[in-house]
This record gives C-alpha cells, structure tokens and sequence, in this order.
C-alpha cells in the first residue's frame, strides 16, 4: 500500500520576506526529520513545490536535493496585492486605512504581520477568488494547477512512500477535490492546517483516499504548533 505525506511548510518569515522560514520553521522541520526516523518511515521520493520556504522545509525535515514541481508552489498573495489594494482603496475607505496601517507596521521590520490573516487579506482575496482580474495568475487557474498535481499522487507506485512539501491552499483545494467538496470548504481546511502538519493520502491502482488530516504528532511542545 502507497502513502502520500502532503506536508505543509515550516513557519515563514515576516511579511517582507515572506519565503523563507522562520527559526521556529526550521526548527518545526527538524522536529518532522525527527520523527520520520522515529516511525521509521523510508521516503523513496521527495516532492518540493517551488517556493524556497517549501524546499527549505524539504531540505531540512527529509532531503538535500527534493524534487521540484512548481504546481505545489502557494499562490502569490504580494501579486494579488499589487494589482487589487489600488483599486480596493479607492473604493473601500476602512479597507484604505487598514491597509495603510499594514504598510506601517511591516515598515517597522520587526511586526510579527505574517502571523496575522487580517482583513485585508480576507478582502484582497475574496475579490480576487470572484474574478476580479490581476496581473497573473487568476484563481481559477491557480485551482486548476493546484488539482492537476492529483495525477502525480495516482500514479505512486506500489508500495512507494511519497513526501509532498507544499502549502496551505493547494492542500485544501486537493482534499476538497477528493472529497467532492467546494472552495468554500478547501479554504476552511487551507485555514485548519498548522505549519509542517502531515496529511496522509493512501494510493492503490489509481485511487486515492484520506487517512489523516494536519497531524502535527512531531511537535510535541504547543508552542512550535503555529498557523502563520
């Protein structure tokens, strides 16, 4: 029987410098190489999305050199930015103001923002996610990229034990196509996973089903558990 691990990536760094990790995300990364070894769990293939903070986590909790697939990569919330928060702040005034309240806090450098899934982001996001056009990727096609990595995990072989570094969103959205559930619920699970958590996929011949959701049985002390 084949196991599929979607792991979520380590705490990032702050705003600014978002991909990258923390120290606590490194040191939630060494806890998950830790007990990879512990279980005794053999990984005949590593997957990276393409975001540093993604192959960091890779690189520390399982191996030097993982393999990359850039559709594991999150989506660009700093590209989402670019292109709605003008438009948001000319028609939104408590928008405008939060927004420059951010600004001034990640100017600071050392505001923990990245913690914080503010209004904003709830703001920039959900206008984004209803189509409003950016200059990139659009969240239809975010989704589309994010579920096509489903043919990677059908075709684990036999026995073969896959771990898959990657992030929030695309873990919500692949659950949500696996269960039949909507975006609405891709997102309350993007939302539940903590950082280096572990969802365990089981694949045989083509089929796909869930055996754990956002484990985080390798951090053992409650403050290295984090959502930002």
């Amino acid at each position: 029987m084949s196991r599929v691990y979607l792991i979520r990536h380590g705490q990032a760094g702050l705003r600014q410098n978002y991909d990258t990790l923390s120290d606590l995300g490194r040191t939630q990364a060494g806890a998950l190489g830790a007990w990879f070894a512990r279980e005794g769990i053999v990984l005949d293939r590593v997957v990276a999305g393409s975001l540093e903070r993604q192959r960091e986590t890779a690189r520390i909790a399982a191996v030097a050199d993982p393999l990359i697939d850039a559709r594991f990569a999150e989506f660009d919330l700093d590209q989402v930015y670019r292109s709605l928060a003008p438009r948001l702040c000319e028609s939104d005034a408590l928008f405008r103001e939060e927004y420059l309240e951010m600004q001034r806090a990640m100017e600071a450098l050392d505001a923990p923002v990245h913690r914080q899934w503010n209004r904003c982001d709830v703001t920039v996001f959900q206008a984004w996610q209803a189509g409003a056009s950016v200059d990139g990727e659009s969240w239809t096609e975010f989704k589309a990229r994010a579920t096509s990595t489903m043919d990677l995990i059908r075709g684990v072989a036999s026995g073969e034990h896959v771990a898959i570094f990657t992030s929030a969103t695309p873990i919500g959205l692949l659950l949500a196509s696996l269960l039949g559930s909507g975006d609405e619920q891709a997102m309350r699970m993007a939302g539940a996973c903590y950082n280096s958590s572990v969802t365990t996929l089981r694949a045989r011949g083509g089929d796909v089903s869930l055996m754990g959701f956002n484990s985080v049985a390798h951090l053992d002390d409650a403050a290295l558990r984090t959502f930002r």
